[in-house]
């Protein structure tokens, strides 16, 4: 099997993954029914959501509350970044996905210390599901303007394995609507993404996992416009450049 037949099943596996998760952790918590616990009691009756569902052997809770040692000299020293709700969607509903991805050229992986300063170099804040998100300045209650993860499964970054994690994608997504119009949500993401294939010595990839070209870009650019048509959301100004 191709290296690139390899990275297109797990492109489909983590998109269908996140999806998942930001609809199970997008939902506000319902309150307790039936008896009240005691204090340090465990209710038998609840089941633990997964990101990865039950084959993966991956605890899903255990790296949202984000348990493990972040290291410092990454920058990411304050590890209750994976404890709040940074990058949270205020609401669970989306009706559309862009995605790209940032891929390994052929023979090569992404590093994971890579991957951690090129977010920190092109603004990406690592918080909620423990994935990076573009969020809006001074108004991160808004929700991610955009989220990057890893294509491997469950698509998170565990901060305290950062150093040993290879990886042969990273993967982006905007889903709709945002808290921008779809096209600067866009305009956002898209040198974003370009300028962390730059540092990471990667190539973009469209949703269809071939090279992202200018008649792609063209084509998302008018499918948003539609989209902003047809939809209200707040303006922004002016999109930043990298």
């Amino acid at each position: 099997m191709s290296d690139m037949w390899m990275l297109r099943i797990g492109i489909a596996v983590v998109g269908v993954i996140l999806i998942a998760a930001m609809i199970v952790f997008g939902r506000p918590k319902k309150p307790p029914q039936g008896r009240r616990l005691e204090s340090g009691e465990r209710d038998p009756s609840r089941v633990e959501p997964s990101l990865g569902g039950e084959n993966t052997g991956y605890d899903a809770q255990a790296d949202y509350r984000g348990e493990g040692v972040v290291q410092p000299e990454l920058g990411l020293a304050d590890a209750s970044a994976a404890d709040s709700d940074l990058g949270k969607r205020p609401a669970a509903d989306f009706d559309k996905i862009i995605s790209l991805y940032v891929a390994a050229k052929s023979g090569h992986m992404l590093r994971g210390e890579d991957i951690v300063v090129a977010a920190e170099k092109t603004g990406l804040t690592f918080g909620h599901m423990n994935v990076f998100h573009r969020l809006i300045e001074h108004h991160p209650e808004r929700g991610p303007v955009f989220s990057m993860a890893n294509i491997m499964q469950p698509g998170s970054f565990d901060m305290a394995a950062i150093r040993e994690l290879e990886t042969p994608a990273i993967a982006f997504f905007l889903t709709l609507p945002a808290p921008l119009t779809a096209l600067d949500a866009w305009e956002m993401m898209l040198p974003n993404v370009q300028r962390m294939a730059e540092l990471l010595n990667g190539v973009v990839l469209d949703d269809s996992r071939n090279a992202l070209g200018r008649q792609r870009i063209q084509h998302i650019r008018e499918e948003l416009r539609g989209y902003d048509r047809q939809h209200q959301a707040p303006p922004l100004s002016k999109a930043p450049r990298w």
